[in-house]
């Protein structure tokens, strides 16, 4: 038996857990580690890890003592730091890391789309777009908004925030994706949301509110991702799937 470490959080990894355990699960161990910051995350096939490794070094010896084979990093594209340490751990151990890279968003016509670098970028711009703003981000970054005192903020979250939002004025909203195009439109319209406020990050899981806005013509400020991980990547399970199927002499 071979052994894959998947450093996951995301509906890429589950998704590759699972069909991973389908097609090779007579000769592949499955082992999924999750970052702990999700009470209770969907549950996945095989075996799971909770918590952080300590850095590049702490998944580097973490990748010797579990004697692991093949790593693939599908957490989600604003994961940075933990991608660059897969990168560095993998070059270390000389383990072979290949990388989930989601394919970026695309303009079509009628989005109204302010392209911005970081969270303090986007609430300088919502400033001038309305007063009822949507934040879909990480808590790390509602932080940069809490200037904003005369607006009011709709914050959507897996669950309960561990201490009060830095917001004057705001609703928690807990609810658990994916969501539906009549799910984000319902929010939009019974929230008389004027603006949407959303990490660039990609993929199908959460665009369904992209094209809501555009089919209401509420604009969205869009924080730039980070820099992808080295290659190798690929843009789907699929594609992780096929290599998985290459190392395993499939």
């Amino acid at each position: 038996m071979r052994r894959l470490l998947i450093l996951g959080g995301t509906g890429e990894s589950r998704r590759l857990a699972e069909r991973a355990l389908a097609e090779f699960g007579d000769r592949l161990e499955v082992t999924t580690s999750l970052a702990g910051r999700t009470a209770e995350p969907v549950p996945v096939p095989g075996t799971v890890r909770h918590g952080g490794f300590g850095g590049a070094a702490g998944l580097a010896a973490y990748l010797r003592g579990h004697a692991v084979d093949l790593l693939i990093d599908a957490t989600h594209p604003f994961a940075d730091q933990i991608s660059r340490n897969a990168a560095a751990a993998a070059a270390e151990t000389g383990v072979p890391r290949l990388a989930i890279v989601r394919p970026p968003w695309r303009r079509r016509d009628g989005d109204r789309w302010i392209e911005v670098a970081d969270a303090a970028a986007a609430a300088a711009a919502v400033r001038s777009l309305g007063r009822r703003i949507w934040l879909t981000l990480g808590t790390a970054d509602i932080e940069s908004f809490a200037w904003l005192t005369d607006h009011w903020f709709l914050v959507r979250r897996v669950d309960p925030p561990p201490a009060p939002l830095p917001l004057s004025q705001a609703e928690i909203l807990l609810a658990r994706g994916p969501f539906t195009l009549d799910d984000e439109r319902r929010i939009l319209k019974e929230r008389r949301i004027d603006a949407v406020v959303s990490r660039a990050s990609g993929g199908s899981a959460t665009i369904a509110k992209i094209h809501a806005a555009r089919e209401l013509g509420i604009p969205v400020v869009l924080i730039a991702r980070p820099a992808p991980p080295p290659e190798p990547t690929v843009p789907t399970v699929d594609g992780a799937l096929a290599w998985l199927g290459l190392r395993l002499g499939a």
